[in-house]
């Protein structure tokens, strides 16, 4: 089976022509524009219009072949070579966001931070680190396969879990970053060592998944991710690799994670119902929004961390998806989430498709699906961003990970009715 006969196959069920045409053009995007196959097995996934690889973006370029990968050769050798190339990364690098190809020099080279001509952008986030572990995880419970769980992948394992340990004392850690003459959100503050926080037992981000930095060093939905695929890593550890030490260090960690979050992430709003904050300092500061970007608050069912039904996030939810939220934008077009990343009022498509993918309500799936096949500027494909009046007006007309979450969605509601 190919991945193109999987793509008729979904099309085939979705009576709208144009849907389904931007169906299969999305859910292929990813095989069929950044793949790069190497010669030792492993494989090199580019954002889309950016030559390089993010551990972030390319395990969710790939996310939606995961459940096809027992019985699809292109997706199997796909993702179990990104995995291979992923580790490869983290353990060249534990504190990069996105690598070359080769050892080219290509990239961000004159950032004041330890950068490597193998690494395009060194800006720490925690979810740059979360990603690779849930796509190892899926891939073995999907395809049914260890193959990938290599003893470079458990000391890439060790060496997550180290790092987000030492970074819950984040001024005992070397990691610095400074962008010279760029706009604030590109570098880090106070010398590039970022804003000072108080210990909390969650671990600290200098950026968020946008690439923009943290006002607040601790990122509650990254945190909150990251105490997820801690999960990951102990049950691997315990029912693959036998390995006591990392499974111990990992639940430790996680039990830590979690503390932190119930005890320093959950504010009251004024009418006494508790919601999460996007970031916090630990000092009693606090970032009240939501990004579009994946982690975010709006995607935790989504991540794994509660159920979409979470009296908690049900609250956040409520916050997030209002005018409370600094980068949630209504307009003529369209309503949803945005981000400091992109100019205002632009709503991004990566954020309506989530609010798909975390709501129960079938009717408000199907209009989010309308609204993006609505707002394409009739290119067929999702963008970064688009205008809230105006999709016409749009950033990134090749971006790869908004493809697949539109894919996904799709998938998802198939899966509940049927059909389309």
């Amino acid at each position: 089976m190919k991945l193109s006969d999987i793509a008729v196959s979904y099309a085939g069920k979705i009576s709208d022509e144009k849907i389904s045409k931007m169906f299969v053009q999305c859910f292929m995007s990813t095989f069929e524009t950044t793949v790069q196959l190497e010669d030792d097995g492993s494989c090199f996934v580019i954002t889309g219009d950016i030559p390089a690889m993010w551990l972030r973006d390319s395990s969710a370029q790939v996310n939606h072949y995961v459940p096809f990968a027992k019985d699809c050769e292109e997706a199997y050798k796909v993702i179990r070579g990104l995995i291979q190339r992923q580790m490869n990364c983290i353990l060249n690098d534990a504190y990069a966001n996105a690598f070359n190809r080769e050892a080219n020099g290509l990239g961000h080279q004159k950032d004041k931070t330890d950068m490597s001509p193998y690494v395009w952008e060194r800006k720490y986030e925690i979810d740059s680190l979360c990603y690779p572990v849930k796509l190892a995880y899926r891939f073995w419970k999907e395809a049914k396969t260890t193959s990938h769980f290599t003893d470079e992948t458990r000391r890439a394992f060790y060496r997550i879990v180290e790092l987000w340990t030492l970074e819950q004392n984040h001024q005992n850690s070397s990691y610095y970053f400074s962008r010279p003459r760029r706009r604030k959100s590109d570098t880090l503050s106070h010398k590039g060592k970022g804003a000072p926080v108080k210990y909390t037992g969650m671990t600290w981000s200098g950026f968020r998944p946008s690439d923009d930095s943290c006002i607040y060093g601790y990122l509650v939905p990254a945190n909150m991710f990251a105490y997820v695929v801690l999960g990951y890593i102990s049950e691997i550890a315990e029912e693959i690799y036998k390995d006591d030490e990392l499974k111990s260090k990992a639940e430790k960690l996680r039990s830590e994670i979690q503390d932190g979050i119930e005890k320093f992430a959950i504010l009251k709003d004024k009418d006494g119902k508790s919601f999460y904050a996007y970031e916090t300092d630990g000092k009693g500061n606090y970032n009240l929004m939501d990004d579009a970007n994946v982690p975010s608050l709006l995607s935790l069912p989504y991540l794994g961390y509660c159920s979409s039904d979470d009296e908690l996030y049900k609250n956040t939810r409520s916050f997030i998806l209002g005018k409370s939220n600094p980068y949630y934008y209504e307009g003529e077009k369209a309503k949803g989430i945005g981000s400091p990343h992109t100019p205002k009022d632009h709503i991004w498509p990566i954020a309506l498709s989530m609010q798909g993918l975390t709501s129960d309500d079938k009717d408000e799936i199907l209009s989010l699906i309308r609204t993006l096949a609505d707002t394409d500027a009739d290119t067929g494909f999702m963008h970064e961003s688009f205008h809230k009046n105006n999709p016409q007006k749009f950033t990134r007309e090749w971006f790869s990970w908004a493809n697949t979450l539109f894919a996904e969605l799709i998938i998802k509601y198939l899966s509940v009715d049927g059909k389309l």
